[in-house]
């Protein structure tokens, strides 16, 4: 079978009820979610691996805290993840690509997202992908964007915004892990004033050497993480601002400025750090973490408000989802607002995973519809991953049904969650491995 597509005819790879683009931490929890629910489910994802931050990423420990019962809870069982500590990404690769295996769902591997097929009425009938063999097609009948940047809801026609008023983003960071660290090396989460090595307190050290140039322009804090390991730290601390996250262009030259930041910082780490003289740098991401970019224009567009205060909403689908407003300082090193700001565990509302402009797509992940400062509470992967699941489910319902996403009636996939065992509605509230109220990350 064959579409025609700008001018010429593109085989079709299959055709499925359900399509998600993108195999990060919310997309993984889409597919799966929507392929339990026994419908064809198709996951679309530009690399070789599955898992986004959670595997080539390098993100841990893995962030956020939200209700009881969401899938993010079998994803932290599955992957033996330990309080307060890095999981193995090696071993995260593995599993995660078992469990969708096991969900029954069609994987698409080395299949970047070109293009859409398009019915003239702001509805999606199938995704263009760039494969090994040219340009090949996925039909569809509802759709996930979990693409992080919500590549595929710009390509549908979808509505955006970028970044806070002056159009600026958080910077983009790359990930690496030392070894060879003495078991009883300095740890520094983020801004803990009780760190000192010998020269003093940490935090000003690294802020002093920021200043003289010894680590790279706007590096002034490192954050440092245990793993599984106790001759192990992940490292938090490249960084590099004033970068376009929807330009090619300067992506590449963000990523290849960033990794030559990680020998500087290990370098200086060496210098002032006790335990750290004779480590050496064992592993670091496969690409930059972008913190931000596009945030997809939704029927509802969640607040400032309604993370600083707490806010509940009837078409709850992700209930007391609780992180910091951390935003890293787009116009400098360290954090925007001077000092981390707290939020109260708020609702994410079904609403916001609905954009407005395209009929049968919904959102997953960091590009759901919100404010800079909301976005900045709600990026992280343990609240990611229930939006994976709630919209896995209401597109699964969509197809049911026959109904767009904006008309599926909320309380039937309410219901369905709540059958699952997912908490929406109670004062509970789960503290997942890493969910800090006053530290930076």
């Amino acid at each position: 079978m064959k579409v025609l597509f700008a001018g010429k005819d593109i085989p079709v790879l299959g055709e499925y009820e359900v399509v998600v683009a993108g195999a990060g931490a919310s997309g993984i929890c889409a597919a799966i979610s929507s392929s339990r629910e026994g419908k064809r489910t198709a996951l679309i994802e530009r690399y070789g691996i599955v898992g986004g931050n959670l595997t080539s990423g390098y993100i841990g420990p893995i962030m956020g805290g939200t209700s009881h019962g969401t899938i993010s809870e079998e994803i932290h069982r599955r992957l033996k993840v330990e309080p307060r500590k890095v999981h193995n990404f090696e071993q995260a690769k593995i599993e995660l690509a078992l469990l969708l295996q096991e969900a029954g769902v069609d994987l698409f591997l080395q299949c970047s997202l070109a293009d859409v097929l398009m019915e003239e009425e702001k509805e999606i009938t199938g995704l263009v992908l760039a494969t090994q063999m040219g340009l090949s097609a996925i039909l569809g009948k509802c759709f996930i964007d979990s693409t992080g940047d919500g590549t595929l809801a710009f390509l549908a026609g979808a509505s955006y915004e970028y970044g806070r008023s002056d159009k600026l983003v958080q910077p983009v960071s790359l990930m690496f892990i030392l070894g060879g660290v003495s078991s009883d090396a300095i740890y520094c989460e983020g801004v803990n004033p009780d760190v000192h090595v010998p020269s003093g307190n940490f935090i000003r050290v690294c802020e002093e050497a920021c200043e003289k140039g010894i680590l790279p322009p706007k590096v002034n804090t490192i954050r440092i993480f245990h793993t599984g390991s106790p001759n192990e730290r992940m490292i938090n601390a490249t960084q590099k601002n004033y970068v376009d996250t929807l330009s090619s262009k300067s992506l590449s030259d963000a990523e290849a400025k960033v990794r030559k930041q990680i020998q500087t910082i290990h370098t200086f780490l060496q210098t002032v750090a006790p335990g750290y003289e004779n480590s050496f740098i064992q592993g670091s991401s496969s690409t930059m973490g972008i913190r931000e970019s596009r945030r997809i224009n939704g029927e509802y567009i969640l607040q400032d408000d309604d993370i600083e205060t707490g806010r509940t909403f009837s078409d709850v689908v992700v209930h007391r989802a609780n992180f910091l407003i951390d935003i890293h300082n787009p116009d400098g090193g360290g954090q925007a607002e001077g000092v981390t700001k707290s939020a109260q565990a708020y609702d994410i509302p079904y609403r916001c995973l609905v954009p407005k402009d395209v009929k049968n797509l919904l959102i997953a992940g960091r590009a759901i519809s919100g404010t800079h400062r909301a976005h900045a509470s709600y990026r992280v992967m343990n609240i990611c991953m229930p939006m994976g699941q709630a919209a896995g489910i209401a597109a699964a319902l969509c197809v049911e049904s026959g109904v767009s996403p904006l008309d599926l009636d909320v309380s039937v996939l309410q219901d369905r969650l709540i059958a699952l065992g997912v908490d929406l509605f109670s004062d509970d509230q789960i503290e997942y491995p890493f969910n800090p109220s006053n530290r930076e990350v």
